[in-house]
């Protein structure tokens, strides 16, 4: 059973994975995606039923838009990439327990290019 449960949870990291290229992809398209559209742009191999599968825990979480398309849905993100990746820094920095440790391990992190347009973004003498 150990195997079972070393599987399930390989999936459960690999599902993640595929939340995050599955939102590539339609960020990238800029238009609403059946689910064989986002198949067809994804990794060869990929089964069909996964993809839908993906596309509607998305949608559960509010993360996708969906449309009829026909027989089908079509998706589309409710937030564009930016929105989306700074409400996910957000959380993180809400999860830490030091806010002011957070924030500068994160600068730590930054290269120059970054930290320089992070300094531009907050304004002179910030």
């Amino acid at each position: 059973m150990a195997h079972d449960s070393d599987g399930e949870h390989a999936d459960r990291r690999a599902s993640g994975a595929l939340e995050a290229e599955i939102m590539a992809v339609l960020w990238g398209s800029g238009e609403p995606m059946t689910a064989g559209a986002v198949q067809a742009a994804l990794a060869p191999g990929l089964a069909y039923k996964t993809v839908l599968t993906v596309l509607g825990r998305l949608h559960a979480k509010g993360m996708l838009e969906r449309e009829r398309a026909g027989r089908a849905h079509a998706y589309l993100p409710r937030r564009e990439a930016a929105e989306a990746s700074a409400e996910q820094m957000k959380t993180a920095l809400d999860r830490g327990h030091d806010r002011t440790a957070v924030l500068q391990r994160f600068l730590e992190t930054l290269d120059p290019a970054d930290e320089a347009a992070l300094r531009a973004l907050l304004g002179p003498g910030e």
